[in-house]
């Protein structure tokens, strides 16, 4: 049986946690639930042990990541960027190109500014985009609802925190299971 390729698969995904920073969340829409499937992510996909990124945009003038976020990425490093799109964040692409990372998984905010620009120059750059829509936002929902159009009208997959980990899972009764059906409820 043939296996759709779009499908997640653990050898090729990362995910790439956009600009998740103090100074900017408390206007964004419903920025508790996008911290709160964010930090849901970002546990599944250290529980399968696979690559996470996170991008600040302009530090000095947005703050650190929130804490929240912080508190789970121990470890990791941020790639700092000025420009909107994460294709300017150090050698980020280039880290995904050379890890064989194809399919990426990007959550963060602005649904219309960052992420958006983010995920058109990575499906410039021949990336699969799976864009979890319960991860991202905006300040205004008529810009994130128009993003989330845009992007899916541009070849973004477009899906949810649940989906993408138990698609990463792929079977049921594993040890990963039984942590991530925790992590979901």
């Amino acid at each position: 049986m043939i296996k759709n390729p779009i499908i997640l698969k653990k050898n090729s995904t990362a995910l790439l946690v956009i600009d998740l920073q103090e100074r900017i969340l408390p206007v964004i829409n419903n920025y508790e639930l996008i911290i709160q499937n964010t930090v849901k992510l970002i546990k599944g996909f250290k529980i399968l042990s696979l690559p996470i990124y996170f991008t600040e945009q302009y530090p000095k003038g947005l703050g650190s990541t929130s804490k929240m976020i912080l508190d789970e990425l121990q470890g990791y490093n941020a790639y700092q960027k000025m420009t909107f799109s994460c294709s300017g964040a150090e050698n980020l692409f280039e880290e995904f190109s050379r890890n064989n990372l194809t399919q990426i998984v990007v959550c963060g905010i602005e649904s219309h500014v960052c992420v958006q620009q983010t995920v058109m120059d990575l499906l410039a750059n021949n990336f699969q985009v799976n864009l979890v829509a319960d991860a991202v936002s905006s300040r205004k929902i008529i810009d994130y609802n128009i993003a989330i159009d845009r992007m899916r009208k541009l070849g973004a997959e477009v899906t949810t925190t649940e989906s993408v980990l138990f698609e990463l899972l792929e079977v049921c009764g594993t040890p990963e299971f039984k942590e991530i059906s925790k992590i979901v409820k």
